[in-house]
C-alpha cells in the first residue's frame, strides 16, 4: 500500500464503526496489490449522515461502504440506486463517478451466494430454503436466493410483522412461518440460513433442532464471530454441509473494491486469516 496524497480514498460509515472488519479486509487488498490509496473507518452519527454522504466526494473519496444503522437511510441520500438495493431497501456500497454522482448498491446478496459457492463449489438451490430472521440481511439473502432459482423460501421470524414486510417487499414464492414452527419448516429444506444475531458472541444461543433437516442439506450462518457458531457445530456433528459467515463478508466487498481502486480482488486463505486476526 502506497500513500502519496494522490491516491484513491474509500471507507466505511457506521455508528459505531469500531466493530467493522472492513478496514482490515480492504487494507489487506491495498497492501497485496501495492495500490496508492487508503480505506478508513468513519464514525458518523445518524444526524450527520446526510452531510457526510455529500461531503466525502468533495474530499476525494471514490466511495464507501455503509454499515449499521445507516443502510436504509442512505437509499434516499444517493443519486442512483441499483435494482438490488431498491428491492432490498438498503445500500451497503456507494460508488462516486467522475461527475461526482453517487450510486448506491447492495452487494450483500452477491456476497452470500459467492461465499456459499466458495465453500460448496457448484452449489445451486435444489429445494426449499429456510431463512431465520427478517431484517435487512434476510432480505438480501432472500432476494439472492430468488435470483438463484430457489423454488420456495420460508421466512421464520419472531415478529410476524417483519416477516410479512419482507414478503411484501420481495413477493414471489416466499412463505412466512411462525417462530414456534421453525423446526417443522426444515423437514424438506435444502438450505437453512441464520441471519439473526442469535449465536453471536454476547448474544443468546439459537435454539433449533436440526434433526428434521435432510442429510443433503446445507446450513449457513451469517455470523462470523465466533466463526463456528453452535448452529454450525451442530450441523457438522450431523454430517451436514456447514458454511460460516466470513465468506459473505469477504465476497460482498469485492465489487466495491473493484469500483474504487480499479483492481478485481481475490478472496483466498490469506485474506481470511488477515480478517480473522483483526
Amino acid at each position: 500500500m502506497t500513500l502519496t496524497g494522490r491516491g484513491r480514498l474509500a471507507g466505511v460509515l457506521g455508528w459505531p464503526v469500531t466493530q467493522s472488519r472492513s478496514p482490515q479486509l480492504h487494507g489487506h487488498w491495498l497492501r497485496r496489490y501495492g495500490l496508492d490509496g487508503a480505506y478508513v473507518p468513519l464514525a458518523v452519527a445518524p444526524e450527520d449522515l446526510a452531510l457526510a454522504v455529500r461531503t466525502l466526494p468533495r474530499l476525494g473519496f471514490r466511495g464507501f461502504n455503509v454499515t449499521v444503522p445507516h443502510k436504509e437511510a442512505v437509499v434516499d441520500l444517493v443519486d442512483r440506486v441499483d435494482t438490488a438495493a431498491r428491492r432490498i431497501g438498503a445500500v451497503n456500497t456507494v460508488v462516486v463517478d467522475d461527475a461526482g454522482l453517487l450510486s448506491g448498491r447492495n452487494t450483500d446478496g452477491f456476497g452470500f451466494i459467492e461465499g456459499l459457492r466458495d465453500r460448496l463449489p457448484g452449489w445451486r438451490p435444489e429445494g426449499p430454503a429456510v431463512i431465520l430472521g427478517a431484517g435487512g440481511t434476510a432480505r438480501a439473502v432472500a432476494a439472492a436466493l430468488q435470483d438463484a432459482g430457489a423454488p420456495v423460501i420460508r421466512v421464520v421470524n419472531r415478529s410476524p410483522e417483519r416477516g410479512a414486510a419482507l414478503i411484501d417487499a420481495l413477493g414471489g414464492a416466499i412463505e412466512a412461518v411462525a417462530w414456534s414452527e421453525r423446526s417443522t419448516a426444515l423437514s424438506d429444506a435444502a438450505l437453512l440460513v441464520n441471519t439473526t444475531t442469535l449465536g453471536m458472541v454476547g448474544q443468546p444461543a439459537l435454539e433449533l433442532d436440526l434433526g428434521e433437516l435432510p442429510g443433503r442439506a446445507a446450513v449457513a450462518d451469517v455470523v462470523y464471530a465466533p466463526l463456528e457458531t453452535p448452529l454450525l457445530r451442530s450441523a457438522r456433528q450431523r454430517g451436514l454441509h456447514a458454511v460460516d459467515g466470513l465468506g459473505m463478508l469477504l465476497h460482498q466487498a469485492r465489487p466495491g473494491f473493484a469500483a474504487w481502486f480499479g483492481v478485481e480482488p481475490v478472496v483466498d486463505a490469506a485474506l481470511r486469516a488477515a480478517v480473522l486476526a483483526a
